[in-house]
C-alpha cells in the first residue's frame, strides 16, 4: 500500500493493484485519444493514464465523503483505500440508528452523480479536443459509478440504503443486513450473467471484468449475511451467564498462594486487583505454570498477569453491535467482565463466544 496523503484525518492508501487498472485505462483510451489527436504516439498512452488518475481522484471523492458523514457522526474512520475496483473506506464500527447508516452510505453515490452532472455541464462548454474528451469520460464514468452504487444490494452503498430502509421499518438492524446482503447476491447473479453473454459474443475482456465484479459482490453479500447471523447470535447472549468464575487477589499476593486460593475454590482464572479494587492484569495459566514450585512463595502474582491494556475490560451489559465492536477492536483469548461499579464480575472467554456462535449456526 502506498500512502498519498489523508482527508478527514485518515489516511489515503493506493493498492499496487491500481497501476494495472490505471495502464488497462491507459491502453482502452489510447485509440481513442489518437482519434480525437492524431500524432501523438506514444504520449496518447499518457494521456489515458493522467485520465485514469482523474478518474480515481473523483472515486477519491466519492469515497471521502463517506468518511467526512461518517466523523460527523463521531465513527474514526481508519482509512481510505483506492483498488482495482474503485475504492473502500475503512470506518470503525458500525451504525447504532437508520438515519445514521442512510447518509454515510447514500452521501458517496450523491457526490459522484454530483461530479457526472458538474463534468457534464463543462464539456458543453469545451471545444473539441483532449479536454473535452476527459471531461467526457468523467461525465460518464461518474454517472456511471453514481447509479450502479445505489443497486439496492451489499456491499454496494444502495445495499446499505436498503438495509437502513428495512431496519428503520422492522426496528431490527439484522433483518435489514440479511434483506440487502440477498440483495448483494441477485444483483452478483444478474452480473455473472451478464459476463456470460460477453463471453459468448467473444468479448474476453467484458466477460472477465464482469465476473471479477460479480465474485466481489457474492464475497460482499457473504460477509455481510455471516456478520448479521453473528450480531443477531451475540446479541441474544447474556455475558453474564457466559462469564467464568474468577478468584480476584491484590497485585503483591504470593503466586503460591494465589494458585492455592483458586484450588481452594475451584476457578481457574485469577485476576490481580489495584488496592481500590480495579483490576490490572489476569494471570497467565501458561507462565504461572513455567515457575518453579520453590520460587512461586516468593513471586508476585501480578508478575505472571498479563496487563489489562485498554479493550480487555468489558461491562457485563455488552452485547449485539457493542459486543462484536469490541471483539474486532481488541482481539483477545479472555475479556474481563465489570460490573457498573467497576467490581470485576468474571472472565468472558472467546472460546466460549465462538462455542455459541457455532451452536448458533446450527
Amino acid at each position: 500500500m502506498l500512502r498519498i496523503g489523508s482527508i478527514a484525518g485518515s489516511d489515503v492508501l493506493v493498492s499496487s493493484s491500481w497501476f494495472v487498472v490505471a495502464a488497462l485505462i491507459a491502453f482502452i483510451m489510447a485509440p481513442r485519444v489518437e482519434q480525437v489527436e492524431p500524432g501523438l504516439g506514444a504520449a496518447k498512452y499518457l494521456v489515458g493514464f493522467l485520465f485514469a488518475v482523474a478518474l480515481y481522484l473523483a472515486i477519491l471523492l466519492h469515497e471521502g465523503s463517506h468518511a467526512v458523514v461518517a466523523r460527523s457522526f463521531g465513527f474514526r474512520v481508519r482509512s481510505i483505500t483506492l483498488h482495482f475496483l474503485g475504492g473502500a473506506t475503512s470506518i470503525e464500527g458500525d451504525a447504532r440508528r437508520p438515519r445514521q447508516e442512510f447518509w454515510i452510505a447514500v452521501v458517496g453515490p450523491l457526490t459522484s452523480l454530483a461530479v457526472g452532472v458538474a463534468a457534464l455541464a463543462v464539456w458543453f462548454l469545451l471545444p473539441d479536443g483532449l479536454l473535452r474528451l476527459v471531461v467526457e469520460g468523467l461525465a460518464g464514468a461518474n454517472l456511471i459509478i453514481g447509479v450502479l452504487n445505489l443497486v439496492p444490494g451489499l456491499p454496494l452503498d444502495g445495499g446499505r440504503v436498503l438495509k437502513s430502509a428495512v431496519w428503520a421499518l422492522t426496528g431490527r438492524m439484522h433483518t435489514g443486513t440479511i434483506v440487502a446482503a440477498w440483495g448483494g447476491r441477485i444483483t452478483a447473479g444478474a452480473v455473472l450473467a451478464v459476463a456470460l453473454l460477453a463471453a459468448t459474443r467473444g468479448d474476453a475482456v467484458d466477460a472477465v471484468v464482469l465476473a471479477l465484479v460479480a465474485a466481489f459482490l457474492w464475497a460482499g453479500a457473504n460477509h455481510a449475511l455471516t456478520t448479521a447471523r453473528v450480531v443477531r447470535t451475540l446479541g441474544e447472549v447474556d455475558v453474564r451467564r457466559l462469564a467464568r468464575p474468577v478468584l480476584g487477589v491484590p497485585e503483591d499476593t504470593p503466586l503460591a498462594e494465589a494458585l492455592r486460593r483458586a484450588g481452594e475454590y475451584g476457578v481457574h482464572h485469577v485476576v490481580t486487583l489495584r488496592s481500590d479494587g480495579r483490576p490490572t492484569g489476569v494471570v497467565d495459566g501458561r507462565a504461572a505454570n513455567a515457575v518453579p514450585e520453590e520460587r512461586r512463595p516468593w513471586m508476585a502474582t501480578s508478575q505472571v498477569a498479563r496487563a489489562l491494556t485498554p479493550g480487555l475490560c468489558l461491562p457485563i451489559t455488552i452485547s449485539g453491535p457493542d459486543l462484536v465492536d469490541a471483539l474486532r477492536a481488541t482481539p483477545a483469548s479472555e475479556y474481563v467482565l465489570l460490573t457498573p461499579e467497576g467490581a470485576v464480575h468474571g472472565v468472558l472467554a472467546s472460546d466460549d463466544l465462538a462455542a455459541v456462535l457455532r451452536s448458533g449456526a446450527r
